[in-house]
């Protein structure tokens, strides 16, 4: 923490934080990494616009009686108040689970399972800065402050948070979006303090709907959650200044306690998306079933692998990994995002796992519901005894013909140790785009805005390219 902090005024250290970090104390390895993830929100929030879940909101949101506000809601004609674009936006973001991943630091924190950090931030700058008429280089600044906030918290926390059912997006997800709206807004001390206080006592998700469309509405609630905080701290309403720390805060309620040193000193040293980085997901599933995926595929390529020569397929991970993958039998799209066996048979049989792949009918499939029959999910000692941290997979393959054919990964595509390039997210916001059939030159144009955004005189130039007209 800082040379004045401690324990006990972590809160404050935190608030200072949001306060005192400015442009320059942000590396550009950084400032491009972020680039990636806001363009891949983007992309996201308008694959998502034409999901089912995506309708629903908007249906609900018609339903409400709102007179026209200032902030859009991407992928639709839609122009509502702050909270509840920042609402839509993030569900549609996480409503394919295809969003960004933080990574963990400490070998007890689960690699993969901290939170989706993007999805409950940009949305909240996003909706601020068009209240406000931010230029990019401040939306910029405040999404980064925002994700770091929100990162340092979740690594922070015990780790029984997420193993006993919360969702750290929904969580500490509410942080990201407080701190962003507080510093757009320009907050002082006290008013960031409180702006904390009240989005923590907001904070919620549960794992038990992992599956379902209430895990992106978690994400949702998240960046609504801080916009609204901040709200009632710009009137005066009142709060604790300690809600992180404090015997019945933030983090013995709801870990049981935290580790005080993975966050005051470290917030933006590193930088989160400097050390140990954020994932770009390059398929719509779980993170925890990419690096097996990565595998899979480089392994049914080197060895001309076809659906009809396997016997069965073991898929070895640590004992956390089915924590998450719940669903060994799925019988829907979203189900099928955390199941190990769909993500595997999938690939085995089409030889891709894409947004096309993902649908309740590819799922229901009698020859992959058949292939995933013969998927062996298990915990192996191997990936147990490498640690949390890391998403070790090891794979046999075992063959009609009695070869085996195995292979080991710890980490996936779009990983910090095989990132993907802005080209590369490019070409993925392409397909997210195409699936809200969005024109191609708005698109192209969005591209270019993020890749300029410190350049932006008007956040308004960016946000309107993601509005139908």
């Amino acid at each position: 923490m800082g040379p004045n902090a401690s324990a006990e005024d972590l809160t404050r250290e935190v608030a200072r934080f949001i306060l005192a970090a400015g442009r320059a104390d942000i590396p550009a390895s950084v400032i491009e990494a972020g680039k990636k993830s806001i363009l891949d929100g983007f992309g996201l929030a308008l694959a998502g616009s034409a999901a089912e879940s995506g309708h629903l909101v908007q249906t609900y949101l018609g339903s409400l009686g709102l007179s026209a506000g200032p902030c859009t809601v991407i992928g639709t004609t839609l122009k509502v108040p702050a909270r509840f674009a920042a609402f839509a936006n993030a569900v549609s973001i996480h409503a394919d689970d295809f969003d960004d991943t933080q990574l963990a630091v400490a070998k007890d924190r689960v690699y993969g399972l901290l939170t989706h950090p993007t999805a409950p931030c940009l949305p909240a700058v996003l909706a601020n800065a068009e209240v406000l008429d931010c230029p990019g280089a401040e939306a910029m600044l405040a999404y980064h402050i925002g994700l770091e906030v929100e990162c340092k918290i979740a690594e922070a926390i015990n780790p029984r948070h997420y193993q006993d059912g919360f969702h750290t997006t929904g969580t500490c997800g509410v942080f990201a979006s407080a701190a962003a709206s507080a510093r757009l807004r320009a907050f002082d001390l006290d008013k960031t303090l409180r702006a904390l206080s009240i989005a923590a006592s907001q904070s919620a998700g549960l794992r038990e709907n992992f599956g379902t469309m209430t895990k992106p509405f978690h994400a949702g609630r998240a960046a609504e959650a801080g916009v609204v905080a901040a709200e009632f701290a710009a009137l005066g309403w009142t709060a604790t200044d300690k809600i992180l720390e404090a015997p019945r805060g933030f983090f013995r309620a709801a870990g049981g306690g935290y580790d005080a040193g993975a966050i005051g000193a470290k917030l933006g040293n590193p930088w989160t998306f400097d050390s140990p980085g954020v994932s770009i997901k390059p398929h719509p599933s779980g993170s925890l079933t990419h690096p097996g995926m990565t595998l899979m595929l480089r392994l049914i390529r080197e060895h001309a692998i076809t659906a009809d020569r396997i016997e069965r397929v073991d898929v070895g991970t640590n004992s956390n990994m089915p924590n998450a993958l719940i669903h060994h039998r799925p019988r829907n799209e979203l189900q099928a995002k955390f199941s190990m066996e769909f993500c595997m048979a999938i690939l085995l049989l089409d030889g891709n796992a894409g947004l096309p792949q993902f649908t309740d009918e590819t799922v229901q499939r009698s020859d992959v519901q058949a292939m995933i029959g013969r998927i062996n999910f298990h915990i192996h000692p191997e990936a147990e005894a490498a640690g949390y941290d890391k998403m070790t997979t090891i794979i046999d393959i075992c063959l009609k013909d009695g070869r085996v054919i195995r292979g080991r990964a710890d980490f996936g595509k779009g990983s910090p140790a095989d990132p993907m390039s802005y080209q590369e997210v490019a070409d993925k916001f392409r397909g997210c785009a195409e699936r809200a059939r969005w024109p191609a030159e708005k698109s192209e144009a969005i591209i270019a805005a993020v890749r300029q955004l410190e350049s932006l005189g008007d956040i308004g130039e960016l946000t309107r390219l993601c509005a139908r007209r």
